[in-house]
């Protein structure tokens, strides 16, 4: 599909910051997008600092208060009642490198087909955190994407891959289209990664065990 151009535009056109992207804070990473856009080689190896106590409150306010709590229990307005010296106290324990992930807790949801659906629910904090470092590490790796490209990118959904695609067949010859998905992808994963989020550990109904393949879905 690469081949057809833009579809209604939104192919060819910049991602935009999304409910999942900070909007106050991004500023900061304009030169980073810049670098990356210009340079392909470059190679980025200080980001730490675009983790700031900015970033953090918006990637806390991308966060649906209404979403189910980790292990730690805390909800999104709990830790919002005293927000300003917990993302302070959650800046200062990430730079002094005390900062240490919690266990995920698993959850089971069903499937069309009867099978059961492992998600993994994080602490917070650690979404607070995640949504930051995605933030800082899309400046870098957006500029890599293709135009066809739609997953788990911000500004886009499934949505504008269908439109997409209903625009190509209308306006291009199409002999076929390949519809493929990789079986338990997630589940199949080694649990490796970054620094801090490397091991799922999972609590599943009150214990805690350590799975050494699978990525936790959900948040």
């Amino acid at each position: 599909m690469e081949e057809r151009g833009s579809t209604k535009g939104n192919t060819a056109s910049k991602t935009r910051p999304g409910h999942r992207a900070g909007q106050d804070a991004t500023s900061a990473l304009d030169r980073v997008r810049q670098v990356a856009v210009r340079d392909k080689e470059a190679r980025f190896t200080a980001l730490l600092h675009h983790v700031d106590v900015d970033r953090l409150r918006d990637a806390y306010r991308a966060i649906n208060p209404n979403a189910a709590p980790g292990v730690d229990t805390v909800t999104w307005a709990a830790y919002g009642q005293d927000l300003e010296d917990n993302l302070r106290g959650l800046h200062e324990r990430l730079h002094a490198g005390r900062y240490r992930a919690r266990p995920t807790r698993r959850v089971y949801i069903p499937k069309t087909d009867g099978r059961l659906r492992p998600l993994g629910i994080a602490a917070l904090e650690d979404k607070i955190l995640q949504r930051a470092v995605v933030e800082v590490l899309n400046a870098i790796y957006e500029a890599d994407f293709r135009g066809f490209s739609y997953g788990f990118r911000p500004g886009r959904g499934p949505h504008d891959a269908l439109d997409a695609l209903t625009v190509g067949l209308e306006r291009k010859k199409v002999n076929w289209v390949l519809d493929a998905d990789i079986r338990d992808f997630s589940a199949s994963l080694i649990g490796l990664g970054c620094e801090g989020f490397s091991s799922t550990g999972s609590r599943i109904r009150g214990s805690c065990g350590w799975s050494i393949s699978g990525w936790p879905q959900g948040s």
